[in-house]
């Protein structure tokens, strides 16, 4: 295959933005009586507050392969994160129990696929590479007919495109783009632009979020031997590396670090306050999704946040963080008010 000259451009997803802390109480300890850190929870525990980064094999829907898993580990409930045709492959974040509900914190972390596109007609390389790099920023698409969601136009972003390989009519590339983004409307189109029409030909996401393919990526071979060596043999070092705790999930988000005598309340359903602040990320913005995490860096909710970085560093009361999901049991720490 001939391949194309590399891209120099530094390939970007919302996830990869780094993020400076600030600390806000030098002070502030934790008590190493309570809470489990994400490192150190017992292997059941493990599992409950636990994903998997699975490598989803063709064939099986999305939904199927996480029925299996729910069956496999004897599990009441599971979910995944952003749906997979059954003929494509790759990352596929499964949240178990506890953790199900984290899988919505990865919407705005951005997902990455290399793709074989097909082209209907010849096109000389160098116009391929510049009409595909016009397809990087806001673009419009219309669901396919197969899908799942109601067929409106809606606006996503592609972050990058990067042409890996050109060999005839088959183009190799790999491409970011925002949650919702259809790959396969995105090669229709790009074909429309280059006058030849094109279809995509195969495809695998390599990226959800934190989740990358060659991070920690398990496949139900992997995870189903490792389930038996710890049931049958008492060896849960291969479970524990095929199960990742929740926590990875929201790596990506902007973070509020609170006191031990703030988690049991936001447990029990109450709104974050300035006091109970010991240290945040630089940049947190009004409306910004954001984790409220403990000292021990445990995931306590996420929620919504009411002020931006400066006035949580400046004032002394009001809401910072509209609570919506708590995924901490209330019994972690104990009540201090």
């Amino acid at each position: 295959m001939a391949k194309g000259k590399r891209n120099e451009r530094k390939l970007m997803l919302p996830a990869d933005i780094k993020r400076e802390i600030i600390v806000k109480d030098e002070k502030a300890e934790t008590n190493p009586k309570w809470g489990f850190p994400p490192d150190k929870r017992p292997i059941e525990m493990h599992m409950q507050f636990g994903i998997i980064s699975l490598d989803k094999p063709p064939g099986p829907t999305s939904h199927e392969v996480v029925a299996w898993i729910k069956k496999l580990l004897n599990l009441q409930k599971a979910g995944h994160g952003g749906t997979l045709d059954p003929k494509v492959t790759g990352v596929l974040p499964v949240a178990l129990e506890r953790a199900t509900r984290i899988v919505q914190a990865l919407l705005p972390a951005g997902k990455e696929y290399v793709a074989l596109m097909h082209l209907h007609g010849e096109v000389a390389e160098d116009k391929i590479r510049a009409v595909m790099r016009e397809f990087e920023g806001e673009t419009i698409q219309r669901p396919p007919l197969r899908s799942a969601v109601k067929r409106k136009l809606r606006t996503r972003n592609v972050y990058y495109i990067e042409v890996l390989e050109v060999e005839g009519k088959d183009v190799l590339f790999r491409v970011g783009v925002e949650a919702g983004t259809y790959i396969r409307s995105l090669i229709h189109h790009i074909g429309l632009a280059l006058g030849v029409g094109a279809h995509m030909a195969e495809l695998r996401r390599t990226r959800s979020g934190p989740f990358k393919e060659d991070e920690t990526l398990v496949t139900l071979h992997d995870l189903i031997d490792a389930y038996y060596f710890w049931k049958e043999d008492g060896i849960e070092e291969y479970f524990r590396k095929a199960i990742q705790p929740m926590e990875k999930a929201i790596e990506h988000l902007p973070k509020v670090w609170i006191r031990d005598s703030a988690v049991a309340a936001v447990t029990y359903g109450a709104d974050l306050a300035v006091p109970g602040i010991v240290k945040l990320h630089k940049g947190i913005k009004l409306g910004d999704l954001v984790a409220v995490m403990t000292l021990k860096n445990e995931l306590v909710a996420i929620g919504k946040a009411k002020m931006n970085t400066q006035e949580m560093l400046t004032r002394t009361k009001g809401i910072v963080v509209d609570v919506e999901k708590v995924f901490m049991p209330r019994d972690w720490y104990p009540k201090m008010w």
